[in-house]
């Protein structure tokens, strides 16, 4: 029976990694979704290191994908910091966007989230959140911008960087409201996933390094085998699901998320 136990547990974490990393990247809140499973299932996953595991998990896929994006960023920041190369002026300013973009859902966070997260916390609250996603989608489903990375502004960070201190709310996407945001601020789709997966990199670092402390105050050293699977699964399905997002988005397929987010958000609504 304990045999049976520890598998059942296996299980369990690779089944929570595999819900967050899938759902992370794609416009359908993985908060959201790690609700209504666990009210569906009856599991609780109570740790908050688990939580901030999978978040890492996801970062790490991020981190590949863009790899070239943030070396050549960080490089030309640095040549523009030490030369005034004005060819590498528009890295230099992305960055400085995308900490702006950082901070008020840093904010927020710090401020509000344990009393957002215990008001919207319920199922039928996220049913709502997510027929509010959908309707957000729906609203870009056609939008096509004409914005480069070169070519935003103070207030584009700004915006998209309150759109996403919105997503604190479990059923809210991060990354369907940043990328809604951006979008409606006439981003083209390219820039508008750059720039939204890039800001999601010091949302999940600093995350990852405040709550460190957590990470190894619960009980990591009896679990470290599931935490470990859960990371690699959240790693891996992050990387896929974030690849077939980009290949979704540059065919201008966002409805489909739409009609998604109405059709869970209804039932998560109605009968759970």
């Amino acid at each position: 029976m304990e045999l049976f136990d520890h598998f059942v547990l296996l299980i369990k974490y690779i089944f929570f990694g595999f819900i967050q990393g899938f759902t992370e990247p794609i416009p359908i809140s993985s908060s959201g979704h790690l609700v209504i499973f666990q009210d569906l299932f009856g599991l609780k996953m109570e740790n908050l290191s688990f939580e901030i595991l999978v978040n890492s998990g996801s970062l790490i896929a991020v981190l590949i994908i863009y790899r070239q994006d943030i070396i050549r960023i960080i490089q030309n920041s640095l040549l523009y910091l030490s030369k005034k190369d004005i060819e590498a002026k528009d890295d230099f300013h992305f960055i400085l966007y995308l900490i702006l973009a950082t901070i008020p859902a840093g904010l927020i966070g710090f401020l509000f989230e344990d009393r957002i997260a215990s008001v919207f916390s319920s199922a039928n609250m996220v049913g709502i959140t997510l027929i509010v996603t959908g309707i957000a989608l729906w609203t870009i489903r056609n939008l096509r911008g004409r914005k480069n990375d070169g070519e935003l502004t103070w207030k584009d960070a700004l915006i998209v960087g309150l759109a996403q201190s919105v997503a604190l709310i479990p059923g809210i996407s991060r990354s369907g409201a940043t990328i809604v945001a951006a979008m409606l601020l006439g981003m083209k789709q390219a820039t508008a996933l750059r720039f939204s997966f890039l800001l999601y990199v010091p949302v999940s670092s600093g995350l990852l390094l405040l709550s460190i402390d957590r990470l190894f105050d619960d009980q990591l050293a009896e679990l470290w085998i599931p935490y470990l699977l859960a990371l690699i699964t959240a790693t891996i399905a992050t990387y896929f699901s974030l690849r077939w997002f980009m290949g979704i988005m540059a065919r201008g397929n966002l409805k489909y998320f739409a009609f998604y987010c109405f059709i869970v958000g209804t039932i998560a609504f109605l009968i759970l």
